[in-house]
């Protein structure tokens, strides 16, 4: 099979339905049997389950896997991965701000490349409608603490649209155990640790409302995230432990 689309989805009902509809369309009707799209429900509290199977009944290239409850969107990607039959195994956000296109440029544009993954803050990326300041303000603040952290040259680590050879996927999956903010920088991060090859491309973004993300109160976490994600790779892991066991007490005793 040529390639694996993995779809990772909390709570899309309403979303996620005109997207893999246009998905399922767009690749089955240029790759045939040559092309699986996973969509991984997580922790879902309505019916996403519910509509991509609907959608699946229609399009044999749509393959909907139980939800595993509360994994996160990293958790839903790893697990979609497991599954994946492709030679090309990639991933895209649910809420449509990929397009079909757009996403099959990256496949298009692979070439030798291990790992290929889109950025809108390239020359001759498309966003539309611009960004918030204050999202643009602390996307680049990311970025900035990615680069002093994990010395990854790439401009936008965030991106929902990522395409990684098979092989690649293989020998950094069992590796990777972070789900949360910093899930992407992990994949990337091992990636370039294994010495494959990253490169970015331009992509069309179209920025949509209905992001269950607030920017502003979760800008602390998604930097925790990353000074966790850089302990856990350093002689201080066991800061990490200490920290881990400490919340596995507290957890206990509140329950």
């Amino acid at each position: 099979m040529k390639l694996s689309i993995i779809i990772p989805a909390h709570n899309e009902e309403s979303r996620l339905p005109p997207v893999l509809e246009s998905y399922a369309a767009y690749f089955s009707e240029k790759y045939r049997e040559e092309v699986e799209l996973i969509v991984v429900p997580n922790f879902c509290t309505d019916q996403t389950s519910d509509v991509a199977r609907m959608i699946g009944a229609r399009f044999p290239q749509v393959n909907v896997l139980a939800d595993p409850g509360r994994v996160g969107k990293g958790g839903a990607v790893m697990l979609g991965a497991e599954s994946a039959q492709g030679d090309l195994i990639g991933f895209v956000d649910a809420d449509g701000a990929t397009s079909p296109a757009a996403f099959d440029a990256l496949v298009s544009d692979t070439g030798k490349s291990d790992c290929i993954i889109a950025s809108r803050w390239l020359k001759d990326s498309q966003v539309q409608p611009r960004q918030s300041l204050s999202r643009r303000v602390m996307s680049r603040c990311f970025n900035v603490f990615v680069r002093i952290l994990f010395g990854l040259k790439i401009t936008d680590t965030q991106c929902g649209a990522k395409v990684f050879r098979r092989g690649v996927i293989q020998e950094i999956l069992p590796r990777l155990g972070l789900t949360n903010w910093a899930f992407d920088v992990d994949l990337l991060f091992q990636a370039k640790r294994a010495g494959y090859s990253i490169r970015e491309v331009p992509t069309v973004w179209n920025d949509k409302e209905g992001s269950k993300i607030r920017y502003v109160s979760s800008s602390l976490e998604m930097v925790m995230a990353l000074v966790r994600l850089r302990l856990i790779y350093s002689p201080f892991n066991w800061v990490v432990e200490i920290y881990n066991s400490l919340s596995r007490m507290l957890k206990k005793m509140k329950g």
